[in-house]
C-alpha cells in the first residue's frame, strides 16, 4: 500500500497580521504524531493553499517535511489549474523530500477529460507518487472514472482522493482498475472504506487525530463494530464542521478548544455567530471543548 491510512489535510496556522505561524504549525504537526495518524496534506484545500503566495507554498511543504522528521508520511498539495504551475509545485515539492502529491482537478477553466488525463500525466511524468484528488463541488469538473482508469496505468499515480459523495463510485473505481481509493470526507470514510476504500484524508484529524486513527485502523483491522461506534459518536461533528466552507469551521473549532488563532486570509472569515453556537455546542456534548488532551 502506499497511502493506506489516516491522513490529516493540516490547517495552516496565521499569525494575528495573517503570516504563517511556523512555531504553532511544529505544535500542530506533533499533536498529529501523538494521535498516530498515518500521514499529513499540507497546503491542500484545508490547509487555505488559494491565498498562499508560491513561495509561502513552498516553505509550509518545506518545514512540513523538517518537522516530520520521516516519523510519518507527507502527501503534499501540489495542485493547480495551469500545468505549467502544478509541475512546477511538484518539482520543488519533490525536492523537498516528500512521499507523494496530492494532485486537485483544476478548477475554473474547465478542461476536458482528455485534457485532465494529460495534465495528470505530465506531473506524474516528475517522478514522485500522486494521490489524484476528485473534488467536482470546488472545481467544476469529475475526473469520470474512465478518465481515472486510463490514469491508474501510469506508474506513479497510486490513489484517488474522493470528494464527490459517493460511495458507488469507490466501488465503481475497484471494479475498472487498480488504484488506492481515499475518502475525502469524515462522513463518509467509514461507508467508502466498507466497499474498497483503504482510508481517509481527514478534516476533523486536526482536532481528534486519535480518533480518525482508531476509526480507520479499526475498519483495515475488520473490527467494524468498534469502528461503527466512534463513527456514530462524532459525526454530528463531522457534519457540524461544514456549515461553512472549509476550512472555516475547523480553523474555528480548534481555536475554541485552544489550539489556535481563528485567523484566516482574505476571502476566507470567521464563522458567524449563529453558527458558532451551533458548533460549540455540539463540541461541548462530545467533550472537546475543555479537554486539555487533543488526542482523545
Amino acid at each position: 500500500m502506499n497511502f493506506q491510512g489516516a491522513y490529516t489535510a493540516i490547517v495552516t496556522p496565521f499569525n494575528a497580521d495573517g503570516s504563517i505561524d511556523f512555531g504553532k504549525f511544529k505544535e500542530l504537526i506533533e499533536i498529529q504524531i501523538a494521535g498516530s495518524i498515518d500521514g499529513i496534506v499540507p497546503v491542500g484545500t484545508t490547509g487555505e493553499s488559494p491565498t498562499l503566495l508560491p513561495d509561502e507554498h513552498s516553505e509550509v511543504v518545506k518545514k512540513a517535511v523538517e518537522y516530520v522528521g520521516g516519523r510519518i508520511k507527507v502527501v503534499a498539495g501540489a495542485g493547480a489549474n495551469s500545468t505549467v504551475e502544478a509541475i512546477e509545485l511538484t518539482k520543488r515539492a519533490i525536492g523537498d523530500g516528500v512521499d507523494g502529491t496530492l494532485q486537485v482537478t483544476p478548477y475554473y477553466n474547465k478542461p476536458t477529460q482528455e485534457g485532465l488525463y494529460r495534465h495528470f500525466s505530465a506531473v506524474a511524468d516528475q517522478g514522485g507518487k500522486v494521490m489524484l484528488y476528485n473534488v467536482p463541488g470546488r472545481s467544476g469538473v469529475p475526473i469520470e472514472a474512465e478518465t481515472v482508469a486510463r490514469l491508474a496505468r501510469h506508474e506513479k499515480i497510486v490513489s484517488i482522493k474522493e470528494a464527490a459523495g459517493s460511495v458507488e463510485r469507490v466501488s465503481l473505481l475497484k471494479n475498472i482498475c487498480d488504484i488506492e481509493v481515499i475518502s475525502g470526507d469524515d462522513t463518509l470514510a467509514l461507508p467508502m472504506m466498507m466497499v474498497g476504500a483503504v482510508g481517509v484524508v481527514s478534516v476533523a484529524s486536526n482536532i481528534l487525530p486519535a480518533v480518525i486513527s482508531k476509526l480507520v485502523h479499526s475498519m483495515l483491522d475488520g473490527e467494524l463494530v468498534k469502528a461503527q461506534k466512534l463513527h456514530s459518536e462524532y459525526y454530528k461533528f463531522f457534519k457540524t464542521l461544514f456549515l461553512e466552507t472549509n476550512p472555516i469551521g475547523i480553523k474555528a473549532a480548534m481555536s475554541y478548544a485552544g489550539m489556535i488563532n481563528e485567523v484566516y486570509r482574505l476571502p476566507m472569515c470567521e464563522l458567524s455567530v449563529e453558527h458558532s453556537k451551533i458548533l460549540k455546542k455540539v463540541m461541548m456534548e462530545i467533550g472537546i471543548i475543555n479537554d486539555p488532551v487533543y488526542n482523545r
